[in-house]
């Protein structure tokens, strides 16, 4: 009964708990936008825009690019925009390595919907999450994106809530790491998609890009596995100069 109604709360755009994590978490994200003086924010992974509207209700006063795959959330991300000018939700697509087509698993509970399929332990612990149906999506990419919807701006930052998917949108970035001023990224301790790599490989790779963590906010915590599965990190390059 809990799991059918946290998932229809979810489908009208909100949650059981502040999204993700507690608000104080919001507040800090805000004062690194302002500090790094981010002017565009990608908001990758999107679904019906719960981290647009949160940051947006703290405080940031620029532009949001959305990005999102799937059909069935498409519209309610687009209604949740339209009254913001400074909110453009581009056409539906998901995010990866490199520009094309792609499949992607459409879960059950439908914000774990993911490009990489569920490994055999996590098919098996969270049955709620499951393939209930695949959906061929367009592909681009974060330096596609950048010529796109940012072209003039001089610090981006970029989001990524993919499920796994995130070290395909790193390698989207190509030779445009210049460009990006910050990232936020979901992180997995406990891998459950098929081919997700830990969050110790990502933690160093943004480190060769010299990317640092900022914040740590907590994320989901599993009953089945009895441990946190994720954790969102915020990644800048050294501190300015205050």
């Amino acid at each position: 009964m809990v799991g059918t109604l946290r998932r229809f709360i979810r489908r009208v755009g909100f949650d059981v708990a502040p999204f993700p994590g507690t608000a104080l978490h919001w507040t800090r994200i805000i004062a690194l936008l302002d500090r790094y003086d981010i002017d565009c924010l990608f908001d990758i992974g999107a679904n019906t825009g719960q981290y647009a509207r949160a940051v947006r209700a703290n405080g940031y006063k620029g532009r949001i690019v959305s990005f999102e795959p799937l059909t069935d959330v498409q519209q309610a991300l687009r209604d949740r925009a339209v009254s913001d000018p400074l909110w453009t939700v581009a056409p539906q697509t998901a995010v990866g390595a490199l520009t094309g087509k792609v499949e992607i698993n459409v879960s059950g509970e439908f914000d774990m919907s993911s490009i990489l399929p569920l490994d055999a332990t996590a098919r098996e612990r969270l049955a709620s999450t499951r393939t209930k149906r695949r959906e061929t999506v367009p592909v681009t990419t974060v330096a596609a994106a950048l010529d796109e919807h940012a072209g003039s701006v001089e610090a981006v930052f970029v989001k990524s809530d993919t499920q796994g998917y995130e070290s395909e949108v790193l390698d989207g970035i190509a030779d445009h790491w210049d460009r990006i001023t910050g990232l936020q990224l979901e992180l997995s301790l406990q891998p459950i998609y098929e081919g997700q790599p830990d969050h110790l490989a990502l933690l160093e790779r943004l480190a060769g890009h010299g990317f640092r963590p900022h914040l740590i906010v907590p994320g989901y915590w599993s009953r089945h596995y009895g441990r946190m599965l994720e954790y969102d990190a915020v990644f800048f390059r050294d501190a300015p100069s205050a």
